[in-house]
């Protein structure tokens, strides 16, 4: 399983990511699950994999091959005039990808299903994200839906919801990541840092602000146990129920 949540600020883009694999309950391993794409002052393109890990590696790794190609291959992220078309080819691949690795006579594709979050911006166009589901359709980023979330969703669903605006700073945003995240660490093993964290600043093209924040973080124990105290702290607050 995974968490990936990707949102639109006024100012900016945040995409994060957590990183661990795990093939049982004594079996966990790290593997990125954000990547980027893009030409300096032309385009910048962040994309976030859930689902199955042979198909999102599949998925990548065609998306990159077909982008440093030969002209004559299929047209590559590289090559697309907007964020609009990106999301097309990176839902047609994925489709491509599901419909390769199911065998044959099998009657669902369910196992090797994924789901995709891609945004970014490309000169002349709005930045946004788009959701790409396994069917290979897929919708975009608006304001009644500033934010998408793939992988483990439910628990760090409700800390977004109560609490994003977007107007919020880049710092206060990644505060909110990062309790949300924490939240879903704390109910699901299935989900650990490192977490990857890019944030794009509208109309830079630029791919520089992207970091790691581990386990050990300072910041974001601090976050962590903070959060903890203060929902305490608000449920001793709240009045008695009684019957």
């Amino acid at each position: 399983m995974t968490y990936c949540v990707a949102m639109r600020l006024n100012h900016s883009l945040i995409f994060m990511s957590d990183t661990r694999t795990n093939a049982g309950v004594d079996n966990f391993a790290s593997t990125r699950k954000m990547f980027t794409f893009g030409v300096p002052g032309e385009r910048s393109i962040t994309i976030m994999t859930a689902g199955n890990l042979a198909t999102t590696q599949a998925l990548i790794s065609l998306l990159r091959e077909r982008t440093e190609a030969a002209d004559d291959r299929d047209p590559g992220i590289l090559n697309q005039p907007t964020m609009f078309q990106v999301a097309r080819l990176v839902g047609s691949t994925l489709r491509e990808v599901i419909s390769y690795s199911t065998p044959e006579g099998q009657q669902s594709s369910d196992a090797f299903s994924a789901s995709v979050i891609v945004g970014g911006q490309i000169k002349g166009g709005a930045p946004t994200v788009f959701l790409v589901y396994p069917e290979g359709n897929f919708i975009e980023i608006s304001e009644d839906t500033p934010f998408f979330q793939i992988g483990e969703t439910k628990y760090g669903k409700p800390i977004l919801v109560r609490a994003f605006g977007p107007e919020m700073s880049t710092e206060d945003a990644l505060k909110l990541l990062l309790v949300s995240f924490d939240s879903t660490v704390k109910s699901n093993l299935s989900v650990a840092p490192p977490f990857d964290v890019h944030v794009y600043d509208n109309d830079s093209f630029d791919q520089t602000s992207i970091s790691r924040i581990e386990i050990d973080d300072p910041a974001y124990q601090a976050i962590s146990s903070g959060w903890g105290q203060a929902l305490k702290e608000a449920l001793d607050g709240l009045p008695a129920y009684k019957i």
